[in-house]
């Protein structure tokens, strides 16, 4: 049985040692758009001691580098809301 995109997605950001995370998939809302196709559309909401004294392109970067090649095929975007345990 293969994982989905979002358990795959799960796994990866387990690297970042979230203290929570939230993958909701939001594929069906965007039935028809051209690159639904491609991927899936997925939003995130992680906190991460990691993110602590980053800005939001910092704490967008991480999150995408954990993610890798996933967003070349399986994810075709994401949504991230990312904060450090003292911004929740």
């Amino acid at each position: 049985m293969t994982a989905s995109a979002a358990d795959l997605l799960h796994r990866r950001l387990a690297a970042l040692n979230p203290t929570a995370l939230t993958i909701a998939d939001e594929s069906k809302r965007h039935a028809g758009h051209a690159g639904a196709r491609e991927g899936g559309h997925f939003r995130v909401d992680i906190v991460a001691a990691i993110f602590s004294g980053r800005g939001t392109l910092a704490r967008h970067r991480l999150v995408y580098d954990a993610a890798g090649d996933l967003m070349r095929g399986r994810i075709h975007a994401l949504s991230i809301t990312a904060r450090a345990p003292d911004d929740v």
